[in-house]
């Protein structure tokens, strides 16, 4: 049976503004010899599933500087300090970069972005019925395209690569999920 390891020590590497990094010494239950792991702390995340009355999705286009490329993906963003809520976090994120608003806002999963090496969480947030209500409300590092796709076009979007951001591919699988136990 898989036991967690215990915790000897750790110690702050960096701190970069949306993440920090720190190196945790930690133990094997199956060997007892100590290991060096590298860990980086960041910000809880959310995706929005923003669908409309005729089932399209909000979705956005936006550069992105890791890969320097023009990605096609959901509303979303980090939980800011002293957000607890992630449907609240969602439905901030889905008005401030697109405009839009809906209803029934709710909880649909949760993912570890990457759990060997992150110590966060990605909340799936659905909201139906979104109407463009607002102008948008950028952060200063955005620059987002707001476009609606209908929903019955993900998948050859994805499998075109139109759609490649991994996490947000996870979270339209949840929603895909959602809707197949819902009978739509």
């Amino acid at each position: 049976m898989i036991k967690p390891w215990p915790l000897i020590s750790s110690t702050p590497k960096g701190d970069f503004r949306i993440f920090s990094i720190r190196s945790d010494l930690k133990q094997s239950p199956r060997t007892g010899r100590n290991h060096d792991f590298f860990v980086i702390e960041t910000f809880n995340w959310v995706n929005v599933i923003a669908v409309t009355p005729d089932d399209k999705l909000v979705m956005v286009e936006q550069y992105r500087h890791g890969t320097n490329t023009v990605e096609l993906e959901l509303p979303g963003g980090v939980m800011e300090a002293g957000e607890t809520s992630p449907v609240a976090a969602g439905v901030r994120e889905l008005h401030e970069e697109t405009g839009f608003r809906g209803g029934h806002a709710r909880l649909l999963g949760q993912m570890l972005p990457n759990p060997a090496i992150m110590n966060n969480h990605c909340y799936t947030v659905v909201v139906e019925d979104c109407t463009l209500r607002s102008d948008t409300a950028f952060d200063m590092g955005e620059d987002l395209n707001t476009k609606l796709v209908p929903f019955a076009d993900v998948p050859q979007l994805v499998q075109a690569g139109h759609i490649r951001h991994s996490i947000i591919v996870a979270a339209l699988y949840h929603y895909d999920l959602h809707r197949r136990t819902q009978g739509k």
